[in-house]
């Protein structure tokens, strides 16, 4: 390649590098695998190493990352926070302890350290005599922006060091979003109709650039810490001393980080670590190898933007292109509907990916998902593999936007949008969802039927003996089928039939959860009840009815209608009708606790929780589930939980379960 060929090719890589500099750092929304990324680096590094000449202070290779936002303030790193050079292959971990063994004319094995290097965002924490009293994120390398009460939300971060510490500390560390917790956090955001975050590190460095730190309190941010800058009071011969360090005073480091002597252990730590990648909890993209002497750490020195004396060996990348086939529609146990992209096989961190979560209807808009695009797919732990973002150049012409079916796919019944996520209303008889709903109709809060659980559930809805929850009430007539089924004797069939029996005579309430209405839990059920009488009333209600009721917002009144607006439902309820009682609310006899409010927490020594609670319902009185200036009594047993100290915190009255018996009996204490 000749001079001018390689100008104009530097020229381009840089343009593009700083544009998905920008989409990572800057909108926190990537548009490029990691692995495409760290080609085009090593493009351009290579470029440059062949034209010295052409190198430039403005080249991504010259700088850390991205400048810090100007919404927050700006902390000066004093000793800058270096990226790492990158290895992918066995070879160029082999060439990197050469060099070191060169530089430090040494033919002895090299101590490293090793740890996992986690995908999340680098911070720093400043402590001064123990007190962290600044915080900020690695910015550009040598200035970062201040989200110092962001981190102080982080739980796993410590105000205060425990033991002696030293007069000044500045602790490096990644913060990051556990998968489990990444799960639940984007579940919540679905079911509250908001978008989703792409990834567990997009999610993490999100929630620490909150202008609030009440959102950022509010998300399940962790960290691990890995290693020190400057330090005052305290000096260390090795990188290990220095976590073992900080590790003593409170401050939390990976528990996989290893002392390997020779690079040949390095080795076994990295297959060992990227073959159990899948058992631990957060995201990693490789190992971090570090010198462990920081006497030869300062021998080495640093280049423009990494240590000579450290390198991340990444895994097989979990990001890769492919071709959207087709899009089919899932139904999940709840009745959402979930797109998902049938792909052209590709292999993505060892696994051949053919199927890719779409989220939402919200999620195709915004990423723009056409069946024929090809699109960027990740792979996130044991997280289903999901569309990250669409390659719009590699479109075809015939591409038309997709839109979520009318009719659920699987039973037919109308689809209807709440928030961000599409609902099948055919909650009753919807085959997708019949075996969660059976589970939820059946529990000790609803209809209360012993012996039905989960596996009794699978087997006879595998068999065919329940096929809506009214043939719950039918199995005495199958009561032989039932006992040449595997697991099921005489007495296990008799004690089933006759907790069924027990359960034709619920209350309202009961009947109403049971139901399993979306947004309509046991409070809510107990409202209606309350409020209507009986089911066929509320049946029968409008949403402006609905919308009377304080405690109904329009998103529940809108789900009960449409509940009871699909004729599946109905048919459904009219076959429950033939085979239990519809009971109709009567005010409670005698009403001694009519108007007061109770919440209890412990363990009470003459009832159980249930029966506490009917007690008090029986009386005309209303229970709650947390503390809140509403409530009249708090009842109080053995071992209460954190409600008992919300309500001493309010001033609630608190009582003794000896006192909730006088109530009952008496009506005063």
């Amino acid at each position: 390649m000749d001079e001018k060929t390689a100008k104009k090719e530097i020229e381009r890589l840089r343009e593009e590098i700083n544009y998905h500099n920008y989409r990572y750092y800057v909108l926190d929304s990537p548009v490029i695998p990691d692995a495409e990324y760290d080609r085009l680096m090593r493009r351009l590094e290579e470029l440059e190493a062949r034209f010295p000449h052409l190198v430039t202070p403005d080249s991504p290779t010259q700088r850390v990352g991205a400048e810090p936002l100007k919404e927050f303030g700006t902390v000066r790193h004093t000793i800058p926070m270096l990226s790492l050079n990158n290895a992918f292959e066995v070879k160029e971990v082999m060439e990197f302890d050469e060099r070191i063994k060169r530089l430090l004319n040494t033919r002895g094995e090299i101590e490293y350290v090793v740890e996992p290097k986690i995908d999340g965002l680098a911070v720093e924490l400043i402590y001064e005599r123990g007190i962290l009293t600044k915080g900020a994120t690695r910015g550009d390398g040598y200035t970062g922006e201040d989200v110092t009460q962001n981190l102080r939300t982080i739980k796993s971060i410590p105000l205060k060091l425990i033991k002696s510490p030293p007069e000044y500390m500045e602790v490096r560390g990644e913060v990051f979003i556990p998968l489990d917790s990444f799960e639940r956090l984007n579940q919540e955001r679905e079911r509250k109709g908001e978008p989703i975050f792409a990834n567990p590190r997009n999610a993490a460095s999100g929630s620490l650039r909150q202008l609030d730190p009440r959102i950022t309190a509010t998300r399940p941010l962790d960290i691990f810490c890995y290693g020190v800058g400057s330090v005052r009071g305290k000096e260390f011969r090795t990188h290990m001393e220095t976590l073992e360090y900080i590790k003593d005073r409170g401050l939390k480091v990976n528990p996989l980080v290893k002392v390997c002597t020779g690079i040949k252990e390095v080795l076994r730590y990295h297959e060992e670590i990227e073959e159990r990648r899948e058992e631990f909890n957060y995201e990693m993209d490789g190992i971090v190898i570090k010198v462990n002497s920081l006497a030869f750490q300062e021998r080495l020195g640093v280049l423009t933007r990494s240590p000579r004396w450290a390198l991340a060996y990444k895994f097989a990348p979990k990001q890769e292109m492919t071709r959207i086939k087709n899009i089919e529609v899932g139904v999940g146990r709840t009745g959402a509907l979930t797109p998902v992209a049938v792909l052209e096989p590709v292999e993505v961190g060892g696994v051949t990916i053919e199927r890719a979560t779409l989220h939402n209807q919200d999620e195709i808009d915004r990423k723009d998902i056409r069946i024929g695009d090809t699109v960027i797919v990740q792979r996130a732990g044991d997280v289903i593999p999901e569309v990250v973002g669409v390659v719009k150049e590699r479109r075809p012409g015939d591409a038309k936007p997709y839109r979520l079916p009318e009719r659920c796919p699987v039973c037919r019944s109308r689809v209807e949008r709440t928030g961000a996520i599409h609902f099948c209303t055919g909650g009753l008889m919807c085959p997708a969802q019949l075996k969660e709903t059976i589970r939820h109709f059946v529990n000790k809060r609803a209809m209360d039927i012993e012996g039905l659980g989960n596996q009794h559930i699978e087997q006879f809805v595998d068999e065919g003996l329940i096929r809506d929850v009214a043939d719950i009430y039918h199995l005495k007539e199958k009561k032989e089928r039932i006992l040449s089924l595997e697991r099921w004797a005489k007495k296990s069939v008799e004690n089933l039939l006759n907790a069924i029996d027990k359960s034709r005579h619920p209350t309202l309430e009961r009947l109403v959860y049971a139901l399993g209405i979306r947004g309509v839990g046991e409070h809510m059920a107990r409202v209606l009840a309350d409020e209507f009488k009986s089911l066929d009333a509320l049946m029968s209600a409008e949403e402006e009815d609905l919308l009377r009721i304080h405690e109904v917002g329009p998103e529940t009144a809108r789900n009960i209608v449409e509940f009871f607006r699909e004729p599946h439902n109905k048919r459904v309820i009219e076959k429950l009708k033939k085979v239990i009682t519809f009971p109709e609310k009567k005010e409670a006899v005698g009403g001694k606790l009519r108007g007061k409010t109770f919440l209890f927490t412990g363990e009470l020594s003459s009832f159980t929780r249930e029966e506490a609670k009917r007690l008090v319902e029986s009386e005309g009185g209303r229970t709650a589930s947390s503390a809140s200036r509403r409530v009249d009594y708090v009842v109080v047993g053995e071992n209460p939980g954190s409600k008992y100290q919300r309500a001493m915190e309010l001033g609630l009255r608190i009582i003794s379960e000896d006192g909730f018996k006088r109530l009952i009996e008496k009506g005063s204490l």
